[in-house]
């Protein structure tokens, strides 16, 4: 009797187990691997985009972040399997001098060409931006341009075309003294010249970088930004990102790791972030799980997904959607690879986070 209790409490075990594992993955279309080997011991810092040929991706690569042999890489799908990383660009100065490559975006023009904003330098404090452009969806690469002084480019996600033909760039520095804040470049020709706004805010209440913008009617903007304190914090434009208000907590967790987030086509709002907080003292917390949520407002958010909930670091999305309305989203699999996921947003299921707590 004490044998088919145990069994019978294994099966229900399995059971729920796998009921959760569903629940957890419900929507997801595909699960994949960039690459399964490649030939650099790191990657990070993922990005995605679409172009008329297809699905194409971006991370720097190299020994580990940091070090000068840190490169720009990419792949392309084509017939419907990844091509083999590439390197696009690396931080070569001359014979004796070599910077790491850092954060690439991805970003296509529409009826234009396809573009890699990166930084280059010795560490987020002095790098600099450059832009590198494809007329051939990726296939080849021209030359390195220097952004203008004091232009850095989207800083890790990527710039949002508006609806009075501007080009906002989500951006942010690391500057030592001034802690972390977030401010916005601007193009009306898709990169040819930049404006830039101030800083939203002063680094000391809270320190803000990365910060991903999403879309509402009418002139409404809204970022989410990564920070040291805690929490996903936004901010509000009614202006086209002219003005901002003041960064506030979300009310959903970070452990001072990136996010990303994109406008779906239905109105709704995406975010692909890390459910998880940090201890004060530390500078930063765990990177799994990792989770996407759903908003209609920006301000109530719904647990719709885990991607991943097992121990690593599983790290820095990047998500769009694309023209079919399938949501692509990459991230880092442990620095180990790039992962990508595809979801089919008309089949998730939501539950409302309530005071910052993952349901059940």
């Amino acid at each position: 009797m004490s044998v088919l209790k145990s069994i019978l409490s294994l099966v229900l075990l399995l059971t729920v187990t796998f009921s959760i594992s569903i629940a957890q993955k419900q929507g997801i279309t595909l699960e994949e691997f960039i690459f399964e080997e490649a030939p650099f011991k790191e990657c990070h810092a993922s990005t995605i985009a679409e172009t008329p040929a297809g699905l194409i991706t971006s991370w720097f690569g190299g020994t580990e972040e940091k070090n000068d042999d840190v490169e720009i890489w990419i792949s392309r799908k084509v017939n419907g399997k990844w091509t083999n990383p590439v390197s696009v660009a690396n931080g070569i100065q001359n014979e004796k001098l070599r910077y790491p490559c850092w954060n690439p975006v991805l970003y296509q023009v529409p009826d234009g060409p396809l573009q890699i904003y990166y930084k280059v330098g010795p560490n987020p404090r002095e790098w600099w931006g450059l832009l590198i452009e494809s007329d051939d969806n990726g296939n080849s690469w021209g030359n390195p341009i220097k952004l203008p002084e004091g232009i850095l480019g989207p800083i890790k996600n990527k710039p949002v075309l508006l609806s009075n033909g501007t080009l906002i760039s989500p951006t942010s520095t690391e500057n030592e003294g001034e802690g972390w804040r977030v401010h916005f470049e601007y193009s009306g020709d898709f990169g040819k010249t930049w404006t830039k706004s101030k800083s939203i805010n002063d680094g000391k209440q809270y320190n803000a970088i990365q910060p991903s913008v999403l879309i509402y009617p009418g002139n409404k903007l809204q970022i989410m930004a990564r920070s040291k304190e805690s929490s996903v914090l936004s901010s509000w434009s009614f202006d086209f990102g002219k003005t901002w208000s003041e960064l506030k907590p979300s009310g959903l967790p970070n452990p001072n790791s990136g996010t990303d987030a994109v406008t779906l086509k239905d109105g709704w709002q995406l975010l692909v972030y890390n459910h998880v907080g940090k201890k004060p003292n530390k500078w930063g917390g765990k990177r799994s799980p990792l989770n996407v949520a759903i908003s209609k407002d920006g301000v109530n958010w719904e647990a719709a997904l885990v991607l991943e909930d097992q121990k690593g670091e599983y790290s820095y999305p990047s998500v769009i959607q694309a023209e079919d309305g399938k949501v692509h989203i990459v991230y880092t699999w442990k620095r180990d690879r790039v992962k990508h996921v595809v979801v089919n947003p008309s089949q998730l299921k939501s539950k409302p986070i309530v005071d910052g707590v993952w349901p059940e």
